[in-house]
């Protein structure tokens, strides 16, 4: 059952807000003879595939994804144990070159800050471009990386490229440009390459006992992905009317038997911006609440009840107070 407020209706104020709880690392299993296990960063500029990429390798939906720019915001962490090797991808935002400007330059910093911190702590990076291209952004993330880390060059979107003949003469000024461990031309969306990759990023993790279970996927909490979902949706139908610079904030998440109650608040900056989140006769919201609802239930394999609100909070992105009290790391 989805329920959503009349659009006139406000979430409670800001002081009941949490910000998102991580849950703590289990007791990883004994250490067994033969064993890898290590942290692959996966970084690019935005929109160029990372978060599909993480769910790819990861084999379920951990990160949302969008076309709009600068979805992911939150370090994110995939886990896939495939053999004696034990796989915790990490998704970082994309680097910020475009949105650093009045009304958001805090989060922006703050992703900015999440990007280098994941990259310092990892065993190996996965560098994401397109196929074919490399641009002055790209080039930004690029300057980034630890030169004693091996980086591996995943040339995504490959089935986007016309004459494959074309990539040969941009691998090789690739390599001009950087010392890669290696090159991987593929596509995240094509099973065969994602598998292939796992074989690729192996020899570059070190012999150590696994950081997690067998069977995990990720570090987050149901909570977390709670919000990651509504958020997605939102920005899923809202395309560009809806500036940048909103988020989702879950205010309740309970757990009874089987099912889930989640009340989740809304944060855009004009009442222009709620109007467009609501919609004619609240038929956008409801929506949102109505897909948000469905996916819920299959990835958490429950029955859920959804409250979603709209809440107009001036600056939001601009302040690190707010930023903090809303999950931002």
């Amino acid at each position: 059952m989805n329920t959503t407020p009349p659009p006139g209706d406000e979430a409670p104020d800001d002081s009941s807000s949490q910000a998102y709880e991580l849950p703590p690392i289990p007791p990883a299993p004994a250490a067994v003879e033969g064993q890898r296990c290590g942290l692959i960063a996966i970084v690019g500029r935005p929109n160029v595939g990372k978060s599909t990429l993480l769910n790819a390798l990861v084999g379920q939906k951990i990160s949302i994804t969008s076309r709009k720019a600068q979805t992911t915001r939150h370090r994110i962490t995939g886990i896939r144990t495939v053999g004696a090797t034990q796989f915790v991808f990490v998704d970082t935002p994309g680097f910020q070159t475009t949105h650093l400007k009045r009304h958001s330059g805090a989060m922006n910093k703050t992703l900015n800050r999440t990007v280098t911190a994941s990259v310092a702590d990892v065993d190996a990076v996965l560098f994401m471009v397109e196929a074919g291209r490399f641009g002055l952004d790209d080039a930004k993330v690029l300057a980034l990386l630890p030169p004693d880390k091996p980086v591996i060059l995943v040339a995504n979107k490959l089935d986007a490229v016309r004459r494959r003949t074309d990539i040969l003469p941009w691998l090789k000024s690739m390599q001009e440009r950087h010392a890669f461990a290696e090159y991987v031309p593929m596509s995240a969306t094509t099973a065969a390459d994602v598998e292939r990759l796992f074989a690729i990023v192996e020899p570059h993790l070190p012999e150590q006992p696994w950081f997690y279970e067998e069977d995990a996927l990720t570090d987050r909490s149901d909570r977390f992905l709670a919000s990651e979902i509504v958020r997605e949706k939102l920005f899923r139908l809202t395309g560009d009317e809806l500036p940048y610079s909103s988020t989702v904030v879950i205010e309740k998440f309970e757990e009874e038997g089987n099912l889930r109650r989640i009340a989740a608040t809304i944060v855009v900056e004009r009442d222009a911006h709620k109007g467009m989140v609501i919609g004619e006769g609240g038929e956008r919201l409801k929506r949102i609440g109505t897909e948000s609802r469905q996916e819920l239930e299959r990835l958490l394999d429950a029955k859920v009840f959804l409250e979603l609100w709209v809440k107009v909070r001036s600056g939001w992105a601009d302040d690190e107070a707010h930023l903090r009290s809303y999950g931002y790391e």
